[in-house]
């Protein structure tokens, strides 16, 4: 079995268990739950800006890796297995992105917004990922990241949303900490 297929997976499950909880908590019906993820083309190139687990293999820098974090908690970031890298990769892939529904979602055809987003992807915050340390009411994931450069980037994100019955965690997170340190 391929690693990235099993951590796919598991994600997957993980996702599953999460929202199944969440849903039970907050009294509500189970929704289905999304990973963003960009492709940005410029003539430069095709670049994927995505927060994801640090894989086994090392050569962090031929996956464009612009910031890391711990996952979970502060500590455990000691451990490779709890650490979560942010890439701006050129030529990358999405490995799940043949999953996808509604996808790919432009959101722009402006060259200095995709540029300012390709400029902006190292600035992006590095709280622990599954944690709220940045009080933005709820926690950081790979949702906030994109949300918190789509905004950061002058996009107007009111027109990106997941599909019905669909939700993003994390996605209010980015907008409310860009919109903090907007200049």
């Amino acid at each position: 079995m391929d690693p990235p297929r099993c951590r796919w997976r598991s994600v997957r499950i993980n996702g599953k268990v999460f929202e199944a909880l969440t849903a039970l908590r907050e009294r509500r019906p189970r929704q289905d739950l999304y990973h963003s993820a960009l492709e940005v083309l410029v003539p430069d190139g095709r670049f994927v800006i995505e927060m994801t687990p640090i894989p086994r293999l090392g050569g962090g820098e031929a996956r464009g890796v612009v910031g890391e974090g711990p996952v979970g908690a502060r500590w455990a970031g000691r451990f490779r297995i709890f650490r979560y890298e942010i890439r701006r990769w050129r030529g990358g892939v999405i490995p799940d992105a043949d999953e996808a529904i509604e996808s790919p979602i432009p959101v722009t055809d402006d060259y200095d917004r995709a540029q300012r987003i390709l400029a902006l992807v190292p600035s992006v915050p590095t709280p622990v990922w599954g944690r709220d340390e940045l009080r933005a009411g709820e926690m950081w994931n790979s949702n906030s990241v994109i949300s918190w450069l789509l905004d950061r980037a002058g996009i107007d994100t009111d027109q990106v949303r997941p599909p019905p019955n669909g939700r993003a965690p994390g996605w209010g997170a980015g907008l409310s900490v860009a919109r903090r340190s907007r200049p």
